[in-house]
């Protein structure tokens, strides 16, 4: 089931299809603004539209420690990994700037780890969902995408077909934002074969789609199911 209207999509389709245009670069740039706002607060957005406030305005602490059933992981889970790699590839692999994530975060957060969570056992999915401060996690969301959108109004038409340098790719190693477990490692690849209008399309954009919508399946789960995969 889809939880977010099929418009968004369409207005992502044709992002896709002007994105590298140099013609169409400031209507690309407005297009991802508003599209990517979509899928953040009020905070974010200043758009009461958005996905964002009507998933979570309502949601308790505890609602996010959920996972439902067997395939699914937790909405605390999902948010952390979304501003995670939402951080990482915006700030680190296009900017070439310090990621948002830092030390001060972390103890914020009340976190112990940095990377995405691609690779994480069930088991450490409900400790980091259980230990996290939800208040904090979104607070620290909201400002990865205030920083987003910071960095695509400064881009140049020349940018969106630049590929990604070894060195920056290597950075988010060097930083934790992954591990060596092969569920986390392979994003390395994967965001190295990607221009910047390929990021563009992916983590800030239809990534946090999917994820999202997941959150929303999971919410109705969570307030109709009498019994829970793990809690």
């Amino acid at each position: 089931m889809k939880y977010i209207s099929g418009e968004w999509s369409e207005q992502h389709k044709e992002l896709g299809s002007i994105i590298r245009k140099r013609d169409n670069f400031d209507e690309a740039v407005e297009l991802f603004l508003n599209i990517h706002s979509q899928l953040h607060s009020y905070a974010v957005s200043h758009n009461k539209s958005n996905y964002i406030n009507p998933l979570i305005d309502d949601l308790k602490d505890n609602e996010y420690k959920i996972m439902p059933n067997r395939t699914d992981e937790t909405m605390a889970w999902a948010m952390w990994h979304i501003a995670r790699i939402e951080d990482l590839t915006m700030n680190i692999l296009i900017a070439n700037e310090k990621q948002v994530f830092n030390n001060e975060w972390k103890a914020r957060m009340n976190v112990s780890i940095s990377d995405t969570g691609n690779a994480m056992t069930d088991d450490e999915i409900m400790k980091l969902s259980k230990d996290i401060y939800i208040e904090e996690l979104l607070k620290y969301r909201d400002t990865v995408g205030l920083r987003t959108q910071e960095i695509v109004k400064n881009l140049k038409p020349e940018d969106m077909k630049k590929k990604i340098p070894q060195e920056r790719l290597n950075q988010v190693i060097d930083e934790g934002g992954l591990t060596e477990h092969k569920d986390s490692i392979w994003l390395l690849d994967y965001w190295g074969g990607k221009d910047y209008a390929g990021l563009l399309l992916m983590p800030p954009t239809r990534h946090l789609l999917m994820h999202i919508n997941d959150c929303y399946k999971w919410k109705e789960a969570i307030r109709t199911k009498k019994k829970f995969y793990y809690i």
